[in-house]
């Protein structure tokens, strides 16, 4: 008899008995489903996360490049569901489970469930070469993108104070590898920020020499779009400076290169600045899963799940978000987008209700909202199946869609008026070097002063 099935039985004979849900992080699809069970007084809800604040990962690359603030895009989980009495929000790392027991091993501690849902997203992948992760940082936490914001400003910084041109121009040239929506909107933003932003600000370089090269190893830009939308954003792309590479993969990186093959020929670059947006791993808790539970996991060690995202022999523990590959929808598994994890989260909730209704719930289905990506001010590209957009229309439904999910999240509406102020104006006031590794010194900077 499943913990639901004695629920069930319990609360009909008048004895109800809380049952425990554990949900293990608090990116979009943990946290739809922490607030869709928030207000089941049947129910007991643990949220599990390392960190005390969700992030709104769309727009991290703005605080990459200055425009936003970390804060302006991170709600603390305790403040978010804080109306809901029954949700309890533990700052820890969930390091193991054992399904025989209904137990999350935290690093400090056990914790029963009776239904898990693990939805720990994705990190990284440099395909074998985990070597390149120092030298070139990709995007997915608050960490990453301050990180990015100081290799990107103090880059001019020091190319303002070289006085040898070969320098001076590595210095001023920038390699985003990974042309998918993340690769994308990255240079479309560096694009911005040299040939706008910050083309007044300084007095011994013009930063719109700066080279930003987009490299992608298939044949074009934002390759799950249509053709005619990666057409359309390799357009805006070069209008704002960005050279497109296609067919060109990464062979080799050093602190001060990039070696790209282009077919026969290879090239290498010299570069200070290395941005990677080319491949994500899932996190280790799908490892984890498949020691323990006998789970399969796809190439990229995401946990491949059942129609009603349950991992196989195991109707009490779910995958959410990223982490779930979910492949009973049409010919590819769903996209790692925050609108799919929204709905599996939202759709995981209901689940257990019904489960402790005794009812039962038809299989996950996505209804898909489309996909956006932002290029710059007044250039997107929208694809809603049935509608397919570039250009100020698009920007504007980017624009609106991303201020309505960061109010419903965040609820700072003063907030949003100083990023809407802040995007509009090309200035952004966020441009700070943080947590300085490497002070500029003379030796860096060739022993002079320019």
């Amino acid at each position: 008899m499943s913990k639901m099935e004695q629920f069930a039985i319990a609360n009909a004979g008048g004895h109800p008995v809380p049952h425990r849900v554990v949900i293990v992080g608090g990116g979009f699809g943990g946290l739809y489903a922490a607030k869709a069970l928030g207000r089941s007084k049947q129910i007991e809800i643990t949220l599990i996360d390392k960190r005390n604040f969700h992030l709104f990962q769309p727009l991290l690359y703005q605080v990459a490049t200055g425009k936003l603030s970390p804060g302006d895009i991170s709600s603390p989980l305790r403040s978010i569901l804080s109306h809901y009495r029954n949700v309890k929000v533990l700052m820890d790392e969930a390091i193991d489970i054992v399904p025989e027991q209904h137990q999350v091993i935290l690093k400090t501690g056990v914790l029963p469930y009776d239904t898990l849902v693990v939805a720990t997203g994705v990190s990284h992948d440099y395909f074998g070469q985990n070597q390149w992760a120092e030298i070139a940082p990709g995007l997915k936490t608050v960490e990453d993108a301050i990180g990015i914001r100081r290799r990107i400003f103090r880059a001019f910084e020091v190319a303002e104070k070289e006085t040898d041109p070969e320098k001076r121009r590595a210095w001023l040239t920038f390699v985003v590898v990974g042309a998918g929506p993340t690769g994308v909107e990255l240079a479309g933003a560096l694009g911005e920020l040299a040939h706008y932003a910050l083309k007044h600000d300084f007095r011994n370089i013009d930063t719109r020499e700066t080279q930003i090269l987009l490299l992608e190893g298939l044949d074009r830009v934002l390759p799950p779009y249509p053709p005619e939308l990666s057409t359309a954003a390799a357009k805006s792309l070069e209008n704002l400076g960005v050279t497109v590479h296609t067919q060109s993969f990464v062979t080799g990186i050093t602190e001060n290169t990039v070696t790209v093959r282009h077919g026969e020929q290879t090239e290498t670059i010299q570069t200070q600045t290395v941005l990677w947006a080319a491949g994500v791993r899932a996190s280790g808790m799908g490892k984890v899963l498949a020691e323990r539970t006998g789970a399969t996991l796809d190439r990229v060690g995401r946990v491949i799940v059942n129609p009603d995202l349950s991992v196989p022999g195991q109707p009490d523990i779910f995958v959410v978000g990223d982490l779930a590959h979910y492949k009973h929808q049409g010919d590819q598994p769903l996209p790692g987008l925050a609108p799919v994890a929204m709905q599996e989260g939202a759709y995981i909730a209901k689940l257990i209700r019904y489960r402790l209704q005794g009812r039962e719930l038809p299989s996950f289905h996505y209804s898909d909202v489309g996909s956006l990506a932002v290029i710059g001010q007044n250039a997107a590209v929208v694809n809603l199946g049935w509608l397919k957009l570039s250009g100020f229309l698009a920007w504007l439904i980017w624009v609106f869609a991303h201020i309505y999910y960061l109010i419903e999240f965040d609820n700072k509406l003063v907030v949003m008026i100083q990023w809407a102020w802040n995007y509009f104006s090309r200035k952004g006031g966020s441009r700070l070097i943080t947590q300085e590794e490497n002070p500029l010194n003379h030796s860096e900077l060739g022993g002079k002063l320019g």
